[in-house]
């Protein structure tokens, strides 16, 4: 028999020693207690480094709490007699708060006494900004407002449906003062006197009686807000508002209503009101889906009425189609080119052009949002009457500083909702004539046209987009090509730049900017005006110390639905969770204090564990 190697086979090892695919290896034992040991060992360092965190927190809240926690005695805390009882004075004698209870309670205080007097109507966007970014002992100030705290009012469609809580959203306004050593009263103001300098504001007693004081200024800034505009629609009674957190409570209390739960109705396309509906649409689909009977859903209408083409019509062409689509997947009934017409406790009523003719049509509904436009604040109209050259029907306007026309030069102030920055060039046209018209032969030649230009510019900032190409403008309105601007020629070209400029929208993003603004100018100047009074120079002036305010657009954002949009300018950004996850960090940022972030994040966590809070309170 031949050898198996000479048939070119090799040589097998004994059968014993074969593994078949299906078999898997055991590790040897002693690897297998090996790993045991890693695991437990790891383990046990998780849990003890757990445990020890825990300990050291504890032990960090403990040390707070015995820090903080002591009893701290007050005697013979020193209070001026003026202060509990001032004196009468001013056209009305009513008493003249001129000086604080706390004006006198420590050695910092009463330096602070002597300070020139800031007075900040108001606790919005505007004031905080401006609370912000002034410096510890430029003034001695006081925040007027009639509630004791600011609120975040981007996330009132949150709160007024129970994603987050009302508390996540407000900032004691003492708090945020107390950096200045800053005075609060709580009131409203109703009346100036930019004569006397005095603010007139309705406060209350301590028996509860309302009683009208007067608080002295040498500054003061009006930042009041505004209210919303009823465009003569009859009814607006029967409507909710959604400015303030008592306005969020009342619609919160109008939702949990199991009988009323039927038809909602937003008026207004705008983002307040695209994000009211979706704030309800989600809790439609989410809560009532889950924790109401289902009938309930079925029952359910959402109608969002809009004046204009397309819902958010100051965003994106492409923004405002992708809010649409969102809505109209979610069953949200989308009402444009439309106009409210009446209001009544049980129904809306709106009209639509059909070939031509007016069509009137009706809602039958429960709860009503009105969300369209602004009107003036009593106090700012009642500020806007004292002056004869204020004639905007919204807002009081402001020069480029943002001090009221009309009002003694950098003494009042007006920022946000209630104010505008003027746009009128031709209001101008003989003041900039005489400035650039320097050889006063009645002609504005090139030369002077440039000069001319940078006039207008440091008037009205927002016209400087419209002015960047000085000589094709130039040329082009030079009819009879002289090198020369008569002042024919020169008047139709200013009408032609002022019907190009539009005001800024009434916006929180505007508000803070102006706030922001203001405070760092205030800052230079009471810097400056301290110099100045020790060399017994003249007061600084606006223009010295800061140029005019521009004001940077950061983009627009809107929640849609568990989706957002992002509206950069010539940029959009449009999503679905992604885009809300970036619309939340955008809103957490801008809290006023840690506490309000914390609180907020604490909320959509227990939002998306355990879902919306749906007790009625």
């Amino acid at each position: 028999m031949l050898p198996a190697h000479r048939f070119g086979l090799a040589r097998l090892p004994p059968p014993s020693s074969f593994r078949f695919s299906s078999t898997v290896a055991q590790p040897p034992p002693r690897r297998l207690f090996h790993r045991t040991r890693l695991v437990v060992r790891y383990t046990g360092y998780l849990a003890l480094s757990s445990v020890f965190g825990v300990l050291v927190i504890g032990a960090g809240i403990f040390v707070h709490d015995a820090l903080t926690y002591t009893e701290k005695h007050v005697d013979r805390v020193p209070v001026s007699p003026l202060a509990l009882h001032p004196e009468r004075g001013g056209p009305k004698n009513l008493p003249v708060v001129r000086v604080q209870v706390d004006d006198e309670q420590d050695e910092e205080n009463v330096k602070l006494a002597e300070k020139p007097r800031l007075v900040i109507v108001g606790g919005g966007w505007g004031a905080m900004g401006i609370l912000k970014t002034l410096h510890v002992g430029d003034y001695h100030v006081t925040v007027v407002s009639s509630e004791t705290f600011t609120t975040f009012t981007p996330l009132l469609p949150s709160a007024a449906v129970g994603t987050v809580q009302i508390r996540s959203l407000i900032e004691p306004i003492r708090k945020i003062i107390a950096r200045l050593r800053g005075h609060f009263v709580q009131g409203k103001a109703v009346d100036l006197d930019m004569k006397e300098r005095l603010l007139e504001v309705e406060t209350m007693t301590p028996d509860g009686k309302t009683a009208n004081v007067y608080i002295p200024y040498d500054k003061l800034v009006i930042a009041v807000g505004s209210t919303s505009s009823t465009h003569g629609v009859p009814g607006l009674e029967n409507c909710f508002q959604l400015k303030t957190i008592a306005d969020a409570q009342s619609i919160r209390r109008r939702i949990m209503e199991r009988k009323r739960l039927l038809s909602f109705v937003v008026c207004g396309g705008g983002p307040t009101g695209v994000e009211t509906a979706a704030e309800i649409d989600d809790f439609c689909q989410e809560d009532i889906m889950n924790y109401f009977p289902k009938i309930c859903r079925e029952e359910v209408s959402i109608h969002v009425i809009q004046s204009r083409e397309h819902i958010l019509n100051t965003y994106s062409e492409a923004i405002s189609q992708y809010a649409e689509k969102k809505f109209n997947r979610s069953g949200v009934n989308l009402i444009t080119s439309a106009r409210v017409s009446g209001v009544t406790n049980d129904s809306v009523t709106y009209t639509t052009k059909e070939n031509g003719k007016t069509v009137k049509h009706s809602i039958p509904t429960n709860f009503v949002l009105w969300s369209t436009g602004i009107a003036m604040n009593p106090f700012t109209q009642r500020v806007s009457d004292l002056l004869p050259n204020q004639v905007h029907k919204k807002a009081i306007v402001v020069d480029a500083h943002l001090r009221v026309k009309g009002a003694p030069l950098g003494e009042v102030y007006c920022i946000g909702d209630s104010s505008t920055i003027e746009t009128s060039v031709v209001s101008h046209f003989m003041e900039l004539v005489d400035e650039a018209d320097k050889d006063k032969n009645g002609k504005i030649d090139f030369d002077e046209w440039k000069f001319m230009v940078e006039r207008i510019k440091s008037r009205i900032p927002m016209a400087e987009d419209h002015l960047t190409e000085v000589r094709a403008i130039f040329d082009l309105y030079d009819k009879d090509k002289d090198n020369n601007l008569s002042l024919n020629e020169l008047l139709p070209l200013l009408q032609d730049v002022e019907k190009h400029l539009t005001s800024l929208p009434a916006t929180a993003q505007v508000a803070s900017q102006e706030g922001k603004y203001i405070g760092r100018k205030l800052h230079k100047l009471a810097r400056k005006s301290a110099v100045a009074q020790l060399n017994n120079a003249p007061s600084p002036k606006d223009e010295d110390v800061s140029k005019p305010f521009r004001y940077l657009h950061l983009g627009s954002l809107a929640y849609i639905g568990n989706a957002a949009v992002f509206d950069f300018g010539g940029h959009s950004f449009m999503g679905g969770l992604a885009a809300m996850y970036a619309w939340r960090s955008v809103y957490w940022n801008e809290q006023v204090s840690a506490r309000t972030r914390g609180l907020l994040m604490i909320d959509w966590i227990i939002r998306g564990v355990w879902g919306r809070d749906l007790s009625r309170l």
